[in-house]
């Protein structure tokens, strides 16, 4: 096999197999980039489509001042259709965007096989199959190479590049270098079930649809307080409905037989439903959400503050509640300093409330009345803070939202369940992440720029680790597995070492 440097370049042509979202949207990159670019789909009037709806895209760009209309038709001519595979003879790059199932990639690429030199490079956009295995059984498996665009692809900065057992060094090095030059960011993604954003987000969708199972609050009030508080572009009922509740639930399974069916990735019995009774999400009008013509989108409704604005007191430890401390006293409310509060907790009149760490209100409260606040990425500027009581004590809530009232902070009530939301669903985060680090090797930065650009979160699992601390993580874990008593909290080994050594 060339070097990287002599595998792919900017004359080299590029063939599409499969003209769907993904292969379209590939498709209209190449071509922007200044590459020929032949595509193939096996229905022919799909094939038709793709090319007006990459016309269309590129119409709206010149309409918006972001492309000049010579430009739109410049891409327009590199684009051409071919009638079958042996049409994609000359490509020195074929990318495959066809169904998600293994047996379709091995029999396709034994196709190209048939047309193709042993230099072309064979790229597979899979967003979860194991690169190996579809490389299985061909004259020249250290050409194929897992190529993972993220939809929509023309807009989506991040790519995955995946290296199977017999990837060739060269391959993986070149398809980096062409990411680049195609205004791309390369991550280089594990080789295991859902390479580093569809494994590492599981915990998003999953602990979500645990705590909408318990009811710690309706989908709207877990959507705001993750979207608010946590700083996601979106909550992860919405996103699952964007997505596709089926979709979603495709690539869980995948994750889940492919790790040998650890509970950590089940399937959880909500979504199953779901999809059992076609309700899909936007696409199908109904999913978590109505999207039907008359329907309305409901409105968390926030706790009414108390009347009378309480007393309230910190602790002399204030830890990650320091900024919300300082932004009540900004926002005219007296704060007393009160080193007999135990650290990241504050006394609205006569009542503790602490900062969740995974155990339930009425657990940590030892049936004293306890209040525990759910974390927030960002103190000093979120509009939204979750909180819980311990059992019998929820008429104390008003008290504390009227508290929180001069820092503009409105009070979501959440039901007593351990870890809360935002904390759960982040401490998750960040275990999974290490865990990938831990048996995979991944470069940690890696992995942040990939949920950083790949999912759009707020920050990477591993810069939010490095700010709650790997102490504090697994203690919310070990609290959580001791409720639940369910190994999907299990710590990962380089959570446990950071911890040992102090260090981030």
């Amino acid at each position: 096999m060339p070097e990287a440097d002599a595998l792919l370049g900017p004359h080299t042509v590029v063939g599409i197999v499969g003209t769907g979202s993904m292969g379209v949207g590939i498709a209209q990159v190449a071509a922007q980039a200044g590459h020929a670019v032949r595509l193939f789909d096996a229905q022919p009037s799909v094939a038709q489509a793709a090319l007006q709806r990459i016309g269309n895209d590129l119409a709206t760009a010149v309409q918006r001042g972001r492309l000049q209309p010579a430009q739109r038709s410049a891409v327009m001519e590199r684009l051409s259709l071919v009638e079958s595979i042996a049409g994609l003879e000359g490509c020195g790059l074929v990318v495959e965007a066809v169904a998600e199932r293994l047996e379709v990639k091995q029999a396709l690429f034994r196709q190209l096989e048939q047309w193709l030199p042993a230099a072309t490079v064979l790229a597979t956009n899979t967003s979860s199959i194991s690169i190996t295995a579809v490389a299985h059984g061909l004259m020249h498996p250290g050409r194929v190479v897992g190529w993972h665009f993220f939809n929509p692809a023309p807009r989506m900065r991040l790519v995955e590049v995946v290296r199977g057992l017999d990837t060739d060094h060269a391959v993986a090095d070149a398809v980096s270098q062409l990411s680049r030059a195609w205004g791309k960011t390369p991550v280089d993604a594990p080789n295991t079930p859902g390479f580093i954003v569809n494994r590492v987000a599981r915990p998003f969708y999953a602990e979500s649809l645990r705590l909408l199972s318990e009811q710690l609050a309706p989908a709207p009030v877990i959507d705001q307080l993750l979207h608010e508080a946590g700083g996601f572009p979106m909550g992860p009922f919405q996103l699952i409905d964007l997505i596709g509740v089926d979709v979603n639930l495709a690539v869980t399974e995948s994750v889940f037989a492919a790790t040998q069916f650890d509970t950590r990735y089940a399937p959880h019995p909500l979504q199953q439903e779901l999809v059992q009774a076609g309700r899909l999400g936007r696409k199908s009008g109904r999913g978590f959400y109505d999207y039907q013509l008359d329907a309305t989108m409901p409105t968390p409704v926030p706790v009414e503050p108390a009347p009378l604005r309480p007393a309230l007191r910190a602790s002399a430890q204030p830890g990650l509640l320091a900024p919300l401390i300082e932004r009540l006293r900004a926002g005219g409310q007296v704060v007393v300093g009160d080193g007999s509060l135990p650290p990241e907790s504050l006394a609205v009149d006569e009542v503790t409330v602490a900062l969740t760490d995974g155990r339930t209100a009425t657990r940590r409260g030892e049936g004293e009345p306890l209040l525990l606040l759910d974390l927030a990425r960002d103190f000093a500027t979120t509009r939204v803070l979750g909180a819980t009581a311990s059992t019998g004590h929820h008429e104390l809530l008003p008290g504390l939202a009227a508290a929180l009232e001069p820092a503009g902070v409105e009070l979501l009530a959440l039901d007593d369940v351990a870890g809360l939301g935002v904390m759960r669903v982040a401490c998750c985060l960040v275990n999974e992440a290490a865990d990938l680090c831990t048996w995979t090797g991944t470069l940690p930065a890696d992995v942040d720029i990939a949920m950083v650009l790949g999912a759009g979160h707020p920050q990477g699992p591993l810069a939010w680790g490095e700010q709650l601390g790997a102490q504090r993580v697994i203690s919310v874990l070990e609290h959580l597995q001791a409720h639940y008593g369910d190994s999907r909290y299990r710590r990962s080994p380089r959570l446990w070492r950071m911890a040992a050594a102090h260090r981030s």
